[in-house]
């Protein structure tokens, strides 16, 4: 896919804290997204609470803001930086979280942010299992049964 010249700054939210065993990959995945933006010339944001991680290394990234990543607190960094996009998959389930209540609440929109890589349709679908389950059955593919509990 070729470079898209219209992304000059993207945000990317960060692993947050990591427990030993967990979430290491979110924070290699992460920092190699920063190399990879920076090498194409594109202004590197990273939202990450978590100091000790590589992604934080001021060398890796433009800007970094030592900050949790939820909505309130991403909705600030994206008033005052105004990024052409954002990036979701590089920070585990709290980043994909804070990405959809970001298409719900109309900030993505309000400052004309495009979502960089997966889709925010494909990770709603991808994280309810009813959801997923049709998109499976759609595509004529097998899902494993499951059932709700109370």
């Amino acid at each position: 896919m070729p470079l898209d010249k219209s992304i000059k700054t993207a945000l990317i939210l960060g692993s947050g804290g990591i427990r030993i065993g967990q979430a290491g990959e979110f924070d290699y995945s992460g920092s190699q997204v920063l190399k990879a933006l920076k090498e194409e010339g594109i202004k590197t944001i990273l939202i990450n609470p978590n100091i000790a991680t590589i992604q934080t290394d001021p060398v890796l990234s433009d800007q970094v803001y030592l900050l949790p990543i939820n909505v309130k607190y991403v909705e600030k960094v994206i008033k005052k930086e105004k990024p052409d996009g954002i990036l979701l998959a590089f920070g585990g389930q709290t980043a994909l979280n804070v990405g959809v209540e970001l298409k719900e609440q109309g900030i993505l929109e309000k400052y004309n942010i495009r979502v960089l890589g997966t889709p925010i349709e494909a990770i709603e679908v991808t994280e309810d299992r009813d959801l997923f389950v049709k998109a499976m059955n759609k595509a004529d593919a097998k899902a494993v049964s499951y059932t709700h509990l109370t």
